[in-house]
């Protein structure tokens, strides 16, 4: 099998591809269909099944259950896939579901990705690259969140809530609607607590770009007016921003959505 180093304890299906330089520790279980990258690692106790692919250099902890079938009544044995990008970790007892008929027949997972111990991806989730996901959080089915989102530690997203890039979503949240990209929020159920500035100066976005953000962030999320009328005020007034004209499109994409909005602020028009 490539050079692969197989634990003579793990069961590994004849139809399973697997990668050069693959690791597969003690008591290790990988079912038909699965293909494992090169380089991938699971060190012990992992069960891989379904129409699953894992990327290069991703290394998966014990008791981890990745590819099996969702959580979903209306899931009927449908032929789907999981496919999780390069350089990932998964930690002890993360639990990843394929995708079902209702939801695109995917779960999509990006590359360096760090999922800690006993976090959950539902089916249908599409989650960007460089994504972190703390303890015990679990994210519904048909979510997207998008690159570089960061979440602390016990928080649950809703079924079909989109967090947009950059965001960064505070330990023990309820996220019960979409989080604007470059946003933090925080609370049970969550609201939008300002802008993600920690994590903005951390990856060396440009000053000037992030006081941009942050003036059409108090624009749109005022007291006057609509929110339509808000959201493009800021789109006209920085025409040229990229950060801003990722809100606002976001914004404007997710028209008749639930949004996460500040304690104090409008709530739509």
């Amino acid at each position: 099998m490539n050079s692969a180093e197989i634990h003579p304890t793990a069961i590994v299906n004849e139809s399973a591809s697997i990668g050069k330089g693959v690791v597969i520790g003690p008591y290790c279980m990988v079912g038909a269909g699965v293909e494992l990258g090169d380089n991938v690692e699971l060190i012990s106790h992992v069960c891989v099944a379904g129409n699953t692919r894992i990327g290069q250099d991703t290394q998966i902890y014990p008791f981890a259950s990745v590819g099996h079938s969702p959580q979903d009544l209306k899931y009927h044995g449908e032929d789907s896939w999981l496919k999780i990008g390069a350089r990932c970790t998964i930690r002890e007892n993360v639990t990843i579901n394929p995708g079902t008929q209702g939801g695109g027949m995917e779960t999509r997972i990006g590359d360096d990705c760090l999922l800690m111990a006993n976090s959950h991806i539902a089916h249908d989730c599409r989650v960007g690259n460089n994504v972190i996901l703390a303890n015990y959080v679990g994210i519904a089915g048909h979510a997207i969140i998008e690159d570089f989102v960061t979440f602390g530690g016990i928080c649950v997203v809703r079924q079909h809530v989109h967090v947009g890039a950059h965001a960064f979503v505070g330990a023990q949240s309820m996220v019960e609607g979409d989080v604007i990209p470059y946003g933090m929020a925080v609370g049970n159920r969550a609201r939008l607590a300002g802008l993600n500035l920690v994590g903005l100066k951390r990856r060396k976005f440009n000053r000037e770009d992030i006081h941009a953000l942050r003036t059409a962030y108090r624009m749109i999320f005022s007291a006057e007016g609509t929110f339509r009328e808000r959201v493009k005020d800021a789109a006209d007034l920085f025409d040229s921003n990229n950060l801003v004209q990722d809100v606002v499109s976001f914004l404007t994409e997710a028209s008749g959505r639930a949004i996460c909005m500040p304690r104090n602020g409008s709530s739509g028009d």
